[in-house]
């Protein structure tokens, strides 16, 4: 299998993991492990490829996450994102949404441990790239200590590479999406036992990981982590990432650094048509809790969704910020 850093990665989350996200991203870390949003096989079998998939050299390591049922949709699926350059393909078991549950993917497959593994079967068939599954503890009335396992080594006997397992059921009677991200309790635990029973495949743990102290904390009892909300809220955090995490210098030393680096990727976007307002939404949390955050915010709010934009908004919400702080 094809090494990747596991250790750490950064969750694929729906309307926010986009191209531009993970370039910011990639400008706060070079070692976490970047994901996709998650992308029907539908979509990218009959859809804008280049529109869906493609990506910046920068981004790599970068993973695409599928989200289907069908084995040989999801095996030419992947196939196409290898051929991309996708450093790994994700299968999504986990995602709890109406309308995911009614195309039969996402959590709902929790429910169906051998059809999930037919599908990891072949899409392994499909593709050299690493195929990994990310899954919850259970779903609705579920035993996690059966569901979990049962899921587990179906895939893990049809070559799934890594699981990665979000440490919650999924309530898809009665919960809505967002409700499925708080309400149901993290069982932490239950994944510690999972990678004790399994310990020669690799585990990474989701949910309610808030900050690297505890992402070291789980360290110590699975193989890797994987931040989302906290990650995308509060980017910031990934600048410490390299250091505390890999034992390695980061790319860049602060997040004013990391915008300058990223000015000339804005720029070619902003020459192709995209708007300024695509990538900087992602920019604000990066000054959370500092001095001048909310003037920055106001900048880019105000500014940058204006037709035309360019990046002298961006460097002008900077410089406010600076002045908010030297004062």
């Amino acid at each position: 299998m094809q090494t990747l850093p596991y250790r750490f990665s950064v969750a694929p989350m729906m309307d926010w993991t986009d191209r531009h996200c993970r370039v910011f991203h990639r400008h706060l870390s070079r070692r976490a492990l970047l994901y996709t949003e998650m992308l029907t096989t539908g979509a990218i079998i009959h859809g804008d490829r280049e529109r869906l998939l493609g990506f910046d050299a920068i981004e790599h390591p970068v993973a695409l996450q599928l989200g289907g049922s069908d084995p040989g949709e999801l095996a030419k699926a992947a196939r196409i994102g290898e051929e991309f350059g996708y450093d790994e393909i994700n299968l999504n078991v986990g995602c709890p949404s109406d309308r995911v549950k009614d195309g039969r993917f996402g959590a709902c497959l929790m429910a169906e441990p051998e059809l999930v593994a037919r599908c990891v079967e072949a899409m392994k068939r499909a593709v050299a790239v690493p195929v990994t599954v990310k899954c919850r503890i259970g779903i609705d009335a579920q035993d996690p200590e059966v569901a979990l396992d049962t899921l587990a080594r179906a895939v893990v006997a049809t070559g799934c590479d890594v699981l990665i397992v979000h440490a919650r059921k999924a309530w898809l009677n009665g919960l809505s999406p967002k409700e499925n991200r708080d309400i149901p309790p993290l069982d932490y635990d239950r994944v510690y036992r999972l990678k004790r029973a399994m310990p020669d495949v690799p585990i990474i743990i989701n949910g309610g990981v808030l900050t690297l102290d505890e992402a070291q904390a789980h360290l110590a009892h699975v193989d890797g982590v994987m931040l989302g909300r906290a990650a995308y809220q509060e980017p910031w955090r990934l600048l410490s990432v390299d250091s505390e995490i890999f034992g390695e210098a980061a790319p860049s030393a602060t997040m004013q650094d990391a915008f300058e680096a990223m000015m000339p990727y804005i720029e070619a976007q902003l020459a192709r048509g995209t708007r300024l307002h695509a990538i900087t939404r992602h920019f604000v949390g990066a000054f959370h809790a500092v001095p001048g955050a909310r003037a920055f915010r106001r900048h880019l709010a105000e500014h940058g969704t204006r037709p035309g934009a360019g990046v002298n908004v961006l460097r002008d919400a900077i410089a406010k910020l600076a002045l908010r702080q030297a004062a």
